[in-house]
């Protein structure tokens, strides 16, 4: 009996060792995967820089230096003629309106700070890959258009990531080149609406090194898994509703 409880306890020992093992060569493929996309994607470009586009109308302009950040947007409203500045920092969010500082309700800041954060994101991924709530998985290969591609898997910790912690992202990289070309993600709003987005990446260019590219937006009638949207994509099961293009890329030193 006890030589059987011993072979019992070694055999759950090896069982948890190859688990274990197995979990951490996931992720540290993910984390090789990223770090290498990042790179090819000039992310060293892009610490004590000012980058500055527009996008749908408004101009953007993003500083990071060491983990500070100013995100900014300036637009005119189109039923008032005021010009709008908004601008999101470590310590807070602020709204001007023809260079006045506007008084903005807690929940109007949230929504102002949450849409300037996710234009930013989206401009320069995969770059905010490796922020400290980034919890990284990795799916795999697969094949998209002739390609061959390593998928990730992105979830965010609830502490340090964001009100939007609860998304889903699956990443699309090329296993040769290392580029960002598909990526899939769910969401959920606090109105209730909820979906899924696959994304399909147009027109790269360089910007001072700084490899920036554009969408197509597209979604799904039916539901699939995120990590699945690419076999959706390519039987033509998605519809295209937007196109998500950068105007006027600036890239300087502060």
């Amino acid at each position: 009996m006890r030589n059987l409880i011993q072979r019992l306890q070694i055999l759950v020992w090896l069982v948890l060792l190859a688990t274990t093992g197995c979990t951490g060569s996931k992720n540290s493929d993910a984390q090789e995967v990223v770090d290498a996309a990042i790179a090819a994607h000039g992310g060293q470009h892009i610490d004590k820089k000012a980058i500055t586009f527009r996008f749908r109308g408004r101009q953007y302009r993003a500083l990071r230096d060491n983990g500070a950040f100013v995100y900014s947007r300036t637009f005119t409203d189109d039923s008032t003629g005021q010009r709008i500045h908004d601008v999101l920092r470590n310590s807070g969010f602020q709204r001007t309106i023809d260079d006045a500082v506007a008084e903005v309700p807690q929940e109007r800041q949230d929504a102002y700070s949450a849409s300037v954060n996710s234009v930013i994101y989206f401009a320069l991924l995969p770059y905010f890959l490796n922020d400290e709530a980034v919890q990284k998985k990795y799916l795999g290969e697969a094949t998209v258009k002739g390609e061959p591609y390593q998928k990730v898997q992105v979830t965010f910790a609830a502490d340090g990531g964001g009100e939007d912690h609860e998304d889903v992202f699956v990443y699309w990289f090329h296993k040769e080149r290392h580029t960002l070309d598909y990526l899939a993600y769910s969401y959920a709003e606090d109105n209730g609406d909820e979906g899924t987005r696959f994304r399909e990446a147009t027109n790269p260019r360089e910007v001072s090194g700084i490899r920036f590219q554009d969408y197509n937006n597209y979604s799904a009638k039916e539901r699939f898994p995120l990590e699945n949207y690419d076999r959706a994509f390519e039987a033509g099961k998605l519809e295209k509703l937007s196109e998500i293009n950068l105007e006027d890329i600036k890239v300087s030193g502060i």
